[in-house]
């Protein structure tokens, strides 16, 4: 379940009411009848204009105090807990450095403030929560998750995620901090939403009939960055969309974006919508969809409710085989270079190399022609199309065996070749079990319901802004 989202400030509107005394009269001058029929179409003009307005706001307001939301100091109390400046500084360090960008300007700074302390506001109220109904998150718990982030991103010294976290400008503790708000949200989620919600077996026999009957049309595997709006916040929401777009544009990663910013319930799992059918999204998300290439990011695509961002990350056939899935044998037949060689000597290295590969008859050949160039050959008889890059996949997917891809590489890693010794094209799909679809759609109530959860936790804080 994410932990982005929004705060609501509630804005208190009193009115006053007016007595107006009326004298009862038998006729009435002309003047004065036409002056009542004015006052009675403004009070009609002002009734639809109220009818159009949930709370019956004007449309020519006049602020007494200029406000810019966006000009405030980033610290705030929920229910009494502080969230300090320091908070909001070392958890921007840790979603700048996730993203791999540092490169923002001060509109865009200052918007990932506010936004990381939309997040803390609430995470600390799903600790508070938690909290609140005895179920205080362990320490040894939350120590034991850190460890293993820093086992996977140090393996060979797991304590240098510390020195890391404080170089980049963030702290053991921020990390903590985070952890400790999912494993929080995660019991309470487990206790106050996942028992009420039930699946039927009717539910389950009609999505796999549903499937059979879709066999063969394409299914897209999406992530998404869900902002929502309204008309009156369309724009500025577009525009913060269209900021997030820029930073992924420039090499940011889509899935930390997503935990971070999106307000949909698949930010926990960096937006992954997992496969879909066209027919299950909005129009506006489906139409764009189905021209993406894979690893394609496209947005901000308008939807009803908000905007959305959209990175297709696989696409596939329902209950089909899928060719990426084929097991190859390969031979990768590859040349380094020393580390002053010129442009021009590998070039000419390179050329001798294309050329010796060319001359390959089948796989039983490979030494012989490395060897003529000083070419090694190491060998992989067990590997699927879509476990290598996904710029090779297309290639690989074109060959017959004996064949090998064009050389890639470069200087520093060298250039090589894979030579396609064998394939084994997989079986025909089997349908989704039972179980497996029954848990797909108990997920997704769940993350709708979490969402109303959270919503509620915030309409119920006491937020005070510093």
């Amino acid at each position: 379940m994410r932990t982005t989202g929004f705060f609501v400030i509630d804005s208190i509107f009193s009115k006053v009411a007016t007595g107006l005394a009326t004298l009862a009269m038998t006729t009435l001058p002309v003047a004065a009848q036409a002056q009542q029929a004015q006052e009675q179409m403004d009070q009609a003009q002002e009734a639809e204009t109220s009818a159009a307005s949930p709370f019956g706001i004007p449309s020519d307001v006049v602020m007494f105090e200029k406000h810019d939301p966006n000009i405030r100091t980033a610290t705030a109390k929920v229910n009494g807990a502080i969230i300090t400046g320091t908070d909001i500084d070392q958890r921007v360090a840790l979603v700048l450095a996730a993203s791999q960008n540092q490169d923002l300007s001060a509109e865009e700074l200052q918007a990932l403030r506010m936004q990381v302390l939309r997040n803390l506001i609430d995470e600390t109220l799903q600790i508070q929560a938690a909290a609140a109904q005895d179920m205080t998150v362990n320490a040894d718990e939350v120590n034991e998750r850190y460890l293993g982030l820093a086992q996977q991103n140090f393996p060979e010294r797991p304590a240098a995620m510390d020195e890391y976290l404080t170089k980049i400008g963030s702290s053991p503790a921020a990390l903590k901090r985070q952890i400790e708000g999912e494993v929080a949200w995660s019991m309470l989620i487990q206790r106050n939403v996942s028992p009420f919600v039930n699946v039927s077996a009717d539910e389950v026999n009609e999505i796999i009939k549903q499937l059979e009957e879709s066999r063969g049309q394409f299914e897209y595997r999406l992530a998404e960055i869900y902002l929502s709006a309204t008309p009156e916040t369309a724009a500025a929401t577009k525009r913060n969309a269209q900021q997030i777009m820029e930073q992924i544009s420039k090499g940011a990663n889509f899935q930390a974006f997503a935990k971070q910013y999106s307000e949909s319930s698949t930010a926990a799992v960096g937006g992954d919508l997992g496969f879909v059918r066209l027919a299950t999204l909005p129009n506006e998300m489906a139409d764009v969809a189905k021209g993406l290439e894979v690893g394609q990011v496209v947005g901000p695509v308008q939807i009803p409710g908000g905007f959305v961002i959209m990175l297709l990350l696989d696409k596939r056939q329902i209950l089909m085989a899928d060719p990426r899935d084929a097991s190859l044998s390969l031979k990768q037949i590859s040349i380094s270079f020393e580390p002053d060689v010129s442009q021009e000597e590998a070039n000419a290295k390179v050329q001798k190399f294309a050329e010796a590969v060319s001359s390959i008859r089948g796989c039983g050949d490979a030494a012989r022609a490395a060897g003529t160039v000083g070419a090694s050959v190491v060998d992989n008889n067990s590997i699927r199309i879509r476990d290598l890059p996904e710029q090779l996949q297309s290639a690989m997917l074109q060959l017959q065996v004996g064949q090998a891809t064009p050389p890639f590489g470069s200087l520093q890693d060298g250039v090589r070749v894979l030579l396609l010794c064998g394939r084994d094209d997989p079986e025909v799909a089997e349908k989704p079990d039972f179980k497996q679809i029954m848990d797909q759609i108990e997920n997704e109530r769940i993350g709708k319901r979490a969402q109303r959860y959270l919503r509620d936790l915030r309409n119920d804080a006491i937020i005070e802004y510093n």
